[in-house]
């Protein structure tokens, strides 16, 4: 062991792992005076220095040739227990082979120090392989600690949403908001069959409906900076009772619309028409925030709802792009992203041909005697 850690204990402490008593001799003489050094003679003894105190090691200097346990095992072993991702190793070696170099920094270690030394190349090598792990250190545990944090938040979130389902008058809240979906459902269902009648086809291929959770509900108000009341649910949510209605061209998505909302007692709070005015990532869709009535036991009350027009092929895409959105781990977004802004052009421009065939067949009724000669049938 080298004066260095004797003499000044709260220095970092770099363990020099080499079997010639020269070269570790070298090195303690570099490197005294800026860190505490320990020295192994082989890589048993290193491993044995490592496992009585590994979280004290700043770096270590490590020969490849030695007994008993050469430079690859302690590596490896260093691996194993988890060592390697937070002590950075510097190989101190004559070989200048490219596949030792490359095998060494494929298994974990961070820099070469070819011998013969050069006291301010191992330096500072040492001084930016420290820096390195330490900042990588600090930000892997920020990392940890947002995680507990995101972790606490969720838990509260948790705790709130149950507290407030089980709340009687988030349930009756919650029961407008269902009567609310059922009402538009039935009035869509409605206009279908009366389309249906007068052009001898449906408006809409589906409905999809949703009501909010307790948590998502929770997390909105938070977000906006408000407490989880009944009364702020109605003020400053729109969208608790959702709606998807599929078309399957563009232009029945106007039709459909304007025969609901021209109905006298459907109010329009807001409208966005992201079909005429795409999002910038290529979203296309026609949106209205509805004040319906609904009819209970002993009132009538206007309750809001939201209610989305879409295409087939842009409901498809939507699914596709929520998923990049909210799916962690996903590497080249940005690539992915470009590729669902072409491929929602792409469908833009599908749905309008696809349209357009539809009026050309429309057109010619030939469609019509078709389906005529099939119910003969």
């Amino acid at each position: 062991m080298c004066w260095g850690e004797v003499r000044m204990t709260k220095m970092q402490k770099i363990l020099v792992v080499d079997d010639a008593q020269l070269n570790r001799e070298l090195l303690c003489q570099m490197l005294e005076g800026d860190y505490a050094i320990d020295t192994a003679e082989d890589g048993v003894a290193a491993l044995e220095k490592l496992r009585e105190g590994h979280r004290d090691v700043a770096a270590l200097l490590l020969d490849l040739q030695m007994p008993n346990a050469d430079g690859f095992a302690v590596i490896g072993q260093m691996k194993a227990n988890g060592w390697l991702n937070r002590i950075p190793v510097l190989i101190i070696s004559s070989e200048h082979s490219v596949e030792v170099e490359n095998r060494c920094l494929a298994m974990g270690a961070v820099d070469f120090i070819h011998k013969p030394f050069e006291g301010s190349i191992v330096r500072n090598r040492i001084r930016n392989a420290i820096a390195l792990f330490a900042g990588r250190n600090s930000l892997e545990q920020k990392v940890e600690e947002q995680a507990q944090v995101l972790k606490y938040q969720s838990q509260i979130i948790q705790m709130q949403a149950q507290k407030l389902s089980r709340a009687k008058p988030f349930n009756e809240l919650m029961l407008e908001y269902r009567s609310v979906i059922m009402e538009v459902e039935t009035r869509l269902k409605v206009l279908n069959a009366v389309f249906s009648e007068e052009y001898k086809r449906n408006p809409f291929e589906s409905i999809k409906s949703r009501l909010k959770t307790p948590e998502s509900i929770y997390q909105k108000l938070e977000r906006k900076g408000h407490a989880a009341t009944v009364e702020n649910i109605r003020e400053y949510i729109s969208d608790v009772a959702g709606l998807r209605v599929i078309c399957s061209f563009p232009d029945d998505i106007y039709r459909l619309a304007e025969l609901l909302i021209k109905q006298d007692d459907i109010i329009v709070v807001r409208k966005k028409d992201y079909i005429q005015y795409p999002k910038p990532n290529g979203y296309r869709s026609l949106h209205f925030i509805l004040n319906v009535p609904i009819f209970l036991p002993d009132e009538k009350k206007y309750v809001k709802a939201e209610v989305q027009f879409r295409t087939i092929a842009m409901d498809f895409w939507a699914s596709l792009e929520h998923k990049l959105k909210y799916k962690k781990n996903v590497d080249s977004t940005d690539g992915i992203e470009q590729q669902l802004k072409a491929c929602a052009d792409s469908i833009e421009a599908l749905d309008y041909q696809m349209q357009e065939i539809r009026n050309r067949i429309d057109s010619t009724g030939v469609v019509g005697e078709e389906v005529e000669s099939g119910d003969a049938v």
